[in-house]
């Protein structure tokens, strides 16, 4: 078993105490342990963070560009290392594990881009002779808390555009999947980035929660995770001039109308909805059907699925990986059995899956629910799990009504080969993110990502967008003076 160090003020640093990390695939024995932070250990990385932003801030943004594109040059090169990791500690296949950390190199090239760009805009004055601008600066000290379902990813997308900004992060990858965000501290680290500028706080939650949010230098925080929790870190934070960006839950939609390509459309709900066993923010967890087509799509559908092979990531034939962790088996396992005492029905699945090696992981059916109601559990709440529910309606104005039929907001697809029909949908879906025959997954880093109602708050991550969290805008008013006449 690998022994990890983590990173504080430049240095990479280990305590007494330790972490193991287990391989959803196996949890028999733990793939490696990371360094358990005391409180102490946090609020000393919040004395390199306030230091490291001191000069982080001033640092020409063509040198802050150039440490995160050569952190990006790494991440290419340790591809396989880095991937091989993300597979060991959160389970998801190996391809899918590669294709998040060449994304999070994407990510860390395209805000080195933004890093060289302009920062403000000139404005007209009504006074005369005067010149006005604005100026977009770095906020300060932002504490990062990641989840473990996209454990390189999503510290790649809140890490690069602060970073490029100017500001100083403390960094708090997930208990269970810290090895990832380590690889990407890593690459930062050797890319030049000046100590205290980052610095990764391994841990348990529960010990060091007060430490890592009531430090008085804490700017803002960024989290992605549950609603409950980011209600908790809301709340806490309520009373202080600290901003908090939040991309929680959702419980997404998608709508396949009477006109829609049946077998594409059964292709992508089904990569939707199982990519990553379920556990991804955007995956397809409802499928809402207009009824001349039910039938036939749900044949379609559930081929799909019961066409996936499920086993550990690191096997090549693996479409469908283990859940990250044996809570969250449980968890999952528990919101179907609940779905069935409520009256659904089990259409494929519907079980842990504990065949051959499989018994040792956590390991849950691809499952398709049919029979649910608008009233039912498994409709309403997020169950970030290997499970879909199936629900006819009538047509378009019903279909609509059953994706906005819900808590949250945050993606939304639509099946159709009407135009109008797709621009109506992308009309009158309350949610952030709208897909029209494609999947509700796989935003790339320049489009602004986050959901409405209770899948986030109000700032936006990636593209342009997310500089409205990490930046704060001034502005300036020059009097140059009444010009010299000139003689004739």
């Amino acid at each position: 078993m690998r022994t990890l160090d983590t990173l504080s003020g430049g240095e990479w640093v280990a305590t007494g105490e330790w972490i193991d990390v287990q391989n959803p695939a196996d949890v028999r024995t733990p793939v490696a342990r990371v360094p358990a932070l005391a409180a102490k250990d946090v609020t000393r990385a919040y004395d390199h963070a306030e230091r490291g932003f001191a000069g982080w801030k001033r640092t020409s943004p063509f040198e802050r560009s150039r440490v995160l594109t050569e952190a990006a040059r790494l991440i290419r090169a340790r591809a396989a290392e880095i991937a091989a990791d993300v597979t060991a500690e959160n389970g998801k296949t190996l391809a899918e594990a590669t294709g998040e950390t060449l994304k999070a190199a994407d990510f860390l090239e395209y805000y080195a881009g933004l890093a060289r760009r302009g920062y403000g805009t000139l404005l007209h004055d009504v006074r005369p002779n005067h010149r006005t601008h604005t100026q977009r600066e770095p906020i300060g000290v932002i504490l990062v808390i990641s989840p473990w379902n996209d454990p390189l990813i999503t510290p790649a997308r809140k890490l690069a555009p602060l970073l490029a900004a100017g500001n100083a992060a403390v960094f708090k990858p997930a208990t269970e999947t810290p090895l990832s965000g380590l690889h990407l501290a890593r690459a930062l680290h050797d890319a030049g980035l000046p100590a205290g500028v980052l610095n990764v706080v391994t841990g348990r939650t529960a010990e060091i929660e007060g430490a890592l949010l009531d430090d008085p230098r804490i700017a803002g925080v960024t989290f992605t995770g549950s609603n409950a929790v980011g209600s908790r870190i809301r709340h806490r934070l309520a009373d202080r001039n600290v901003r908090f960006q939040g991309e929680l839950g959702g419980k997404n939609a998608s709508v396949v109308l009477g006109d829609a390509d049946l077998p594409a459309a059964a292709r992508a709900v089904a990569a939707a909805s199982f990519g990553q066993a379920g556990q991804r923010c955007t995956a397809t967890s409802r499928v809402v059907v207009e009824q001349s087509v039910y039938d036939e799509f749900t044949r379609l559908l559930v081929g799909e699925v019961e066409a996936l092979t499920t086993g550990p990531g690191s096997d090549p034939a693996t479409t469908l990986c283990p859940l990250s962790s044996p809570k969250q088996r449980d968890s999952v396992l528990a919101d179907l059995n609940r779905a069935v005492e409520q009256g659904a029905t089990v259409l494929t699945g519907g079980a842990a899956d504990t065949g051959g090696d499989r018994a040792h992981g956590c390991y849950v059916q691809p499952t398709v629910l049919a029979d649910v109601i608008p009233e039912t559990a498994i409709w309403r709440e997020e169950v970030f799990g290997p499970v879909l529910v199936i629900r006819a309606v009538a047509g378009f104005a019903e279909a609509v009504d059953a994706v906005n039929d819900s808590d949250f907001g945050l993606a939304a697809a639509v099946f159709t080969r009407d135009l109008a029909s797709a621009y109506r949908f992308a009309d009158e879906a309350e949610c952030g993110q709208v897909a029209v025959n494609t999947t509700t997954t796989g935003w790339d880093v320049h489009l602004p990502f986050g959901g409405f109602r209770d899948s986030g708050t109000a700032y936006k991550e990636q593209g342009d967008e997310v500089l409205r969290f990490s930046t704060r805008v001034k502005t300036v008013a020059i009097n140059i003076g009444a010009p010299e006449r000139t003689r004739g």
